[in-house]
C-alpha cells in the first residue's frame, strides 16, 4: 500500500457532496476526514494531524471565509483551499487576500482537485521542515551561547542538550561543585519551548525542614500555626515551565514520597486542601553526589531517583577540558574588565601556562573568580593546592607532556597560530615542534 500523500478536512454541509470529495480524494492517494460544518473543525484539529483543508464557503453558522479567519489566528501555515458557486468567485478572489491556499469553483474538475490539494500539502510538509531546521539552528545558537565552550566534552554536552531540549523527560545533572549545573538547567529551559513560562530554582538544601512542604506543595489559610492566608507552592507557581531541584540528596527523607507522588501524578494538594491542581512542568534536578550511593545509604528513594533520572546529564570537570580554560578566562577577565571601563590585562605565554598547569578543583567558579580579579588589574592570583587534594594520581611523563602541551597551546594562541611565530617564541627547530604537536595531539589553529 502506497504512503498517504497527506491529510485533507473535508468541510460541508451537503452530505452527498461531502461522500464524493472524500471518496475521490481517497483514491487519488489522500486520506480524509469530514466535518459537516466549520463549528466541528477545532476538535478535529486538536485530535488529528491535518496537511489542508477543503471547505465550502456557504455553510449553516460559521461560513467557509469564517473558518479560514479562524485558521489564520490559530494554524497560519495550515493550507485552506476553498469550493465556491459560480457567484461566490469575488467573495474567493477577496479570501485569497485573506491567506487562502486556493479556490475552485463548482462543479469542481476532479484532477484540478487533486493537483491543488497535493500541492497544498506538499506546502505544508516544507513549511513543517523549515519549523524543525529554524529550531534546531535556535537550539545550536541557544545552547552554545549560553554554556560556553569548544572542548570535545562540552560539545558532546551542548549535543546532549540539544537532543532533550523538548523531549518528554525529567532530568538530572550531575556535576562537581562550581561545574556550573544551575547554568545548564537555564539553558534546558531557555532554549526549550517553554522558554516563556516560569524557571522556579530550588535549593533543597537552604529550605528549612519544617517549611519544606508549604515552600513546594503551598498552603490553605489556617492549615498550620501561622497560615495566615493562602500560599501557592512552587510546584503550582512553575505551571507551564520548569522546576530546578539544586543539591536534590539534601531534601529531607520525610518530604521525598510526597515529592514523588507529585512528579508522578503532575498534580499537587496544597497543605489543608482537599483539592487536587494539575501542574505541567518539568523537573530538572542537579547533584554534586551520586544519587545512587545515596539510595544504597537509604538517604534517598530509589524510585525517586528513577524518576528524576529521565535522562542524566554530567557535566565534566574543567580538568577534563583544559582547551576551554582560556577561552573561559578570557571572557571572564574581559566582562570584568568592561565593567569598570578598562581593557583586561595581556595574557602572557607564562600567566597561559599557569592558568592550564592548575588543577582547578573549584573548576568554572574558582576560574571566574580568579579571571575577575585579574580583570581588575590584580594579577593572576591562582591559590596553591594541597597535593592530597589532586583528583587523581598521575604520572612524572604525564605531567611532563602536560606542561609541554601548556607551554605550545600558549605561545600558539599568542601568535594566533602562527606556527612560524611560535617557533620563535618557543625558540626550537620546526621539526622538532611539528613532532610535539603530533605527538601531543595539538592542532594549528588552538583556537
Amino acid at each position: 500500500m502506497n504512503e498517504s500523500i497527506g491529510t485533507v478536512l473535508i468541510v460541508d454541509d451537503d452530505q452527498t457532496l461531502l461522500r464524493a470529495l472524500s471518496q475521490w480524494l481517497g483514491l487519488s492517494g489522500f486520506h480524509t476526514l469530514t466535518a459537516s460544518n466549520a463549528e466541528a473543525v477545532p476538535d478535529l484539529l486538536h485530535t488529528q494531524a491535518i496537511d489542508a483543508v477543503l471547505t465550502d464557503v456557504r455553510m449553516p453558522g460559521q461560513s467557509g471565509i469564517d473558518l479560514l479567519r479562524t485558521l489564520r489566528d490559530t494554524l497560519p501555515d495550515l493550507p485552506v483551499v476553498l469550493l465556491t458557486g459560480h457567484g461566490d468567485v469575488p467573495l474567493a478572489v477577496e479570501a485569497l487576500k485573506l491567506g487562502a491556499f486556493d479556490f475552485l469553483t463548482k462543479p469542481h474538475d476532479p484532477e484540478r482537485l487533486s493537483a491543488t490539494l497535493r500541492n497544498a500539502c506538499t506546502q505544508h510538509a516544507l513549511t513543517r521542515r523549515l519549523h524543525t531546521a529554524e529550531a534546531r539552528l535556535a537550539g545550536l545558537d541557544c545552547v552554545a551561547t549560553r554554556i560556553p565552550g569548544r572542548s570535545p566534552p562540552m560539545l558532546k554536552l551542548h549535543d546532549e542538550i540539544r537532543a532533550v531540549l523538548d523531549a518528554p523527560l525529567d532530568i538530572l545533572i550531575r556535576g562537581e561543585t562550581g561545574t556550573g549545573k544551575e547554568i545548564v538547567a537555564r539553558a534546558l529551559h531557555e532554549c526549550s519551548a517553554r522558554r516563556d513560562q516560569p524557571f522556579v530554582a530550588i535549593n533543597c538544601a537552604a529550605i528549612p525542614h519544617e517549611i519544606f512542604e508549604s515552600e513546594l506543595f503551598g498552603h490553605e489559610a489556617g492549615a498550620f500555626t501561622g497560615a495566615r492566608m493562602k500560599r501557592i507552592g512552587k510546584f503550582e507557581f512553575a505551571d507551564g515551565g520548569t522546576v530546578f531541584l539544586d543539591e536534590v540528596e539534601s531534601m529531607p527523607l520525610d518530604a521525598q514520597a510526597k515529592v514523588l507522588r507529585v512528579l508522578q501524578e503532575r498534580a499537587v494538594e496544597r497543605i489543608g486542601s482537599n483539592r487536587v491542581v494539575p501542574v505541567d512542568m518539568r523537573i530538572v534536578s542537579a547533584t554534586k553526589l551520586s544519587l545512587k550511593t545515596a539510595v544504597e545509604q537509604g538517604r534517598f528513594r530509589e524510585d525517586l531517583y528513577y524518576r528524576l533520572a529521565g535522562y542524566e546529564i554530567c557535566i565534566p570537570p574543567l580538568r577534563q577540558r583544559s582547551d576551554d580554560i582560556v577561552l573561559l578566562f578570557t571572557q571572564f577577565a574581559s566582562a570584568c574588565a568592561e565593567r569598570i571601563g578598562r581593557r583586561p590585562p595581556e595574557l602572557t605565554p607564562a600567566l597561559v601556562a599557569a592558568l592550564l598547569d592548575h588543577a582547578w578543583l573549584g573548576n568554572v567558579r574558582e576560574l571566574k573568580s580568579v579571571a575577575e580579579r585579574f580583570g581588575l588589574g590584580l594579577g593572576l592570583q591562582i591559590q596553591p593546592e594541597d597535593a592530597t587534594g589532586l583528583p587523581e594520581r598521575r604520572s612524572l611523563d604525564a605531567m611532563l607532556e602536560d606542561y609541554e602541551r601548556n607551554l605550545i597551546m600558549a605561545a600558539l594562541r599568542q601568535s594566533d597560530g602562527s606556527v612560524a611565530q611560535a617557533l620563535e617564541i618557543l625558540d626550537v627547530p620546526r621539526r622538532t615542534l611539528n613532532e610535539k604537536m603530533r605527538r601531543l595531539g595539538i592542532e594549528r589553529d588552538p583556537g
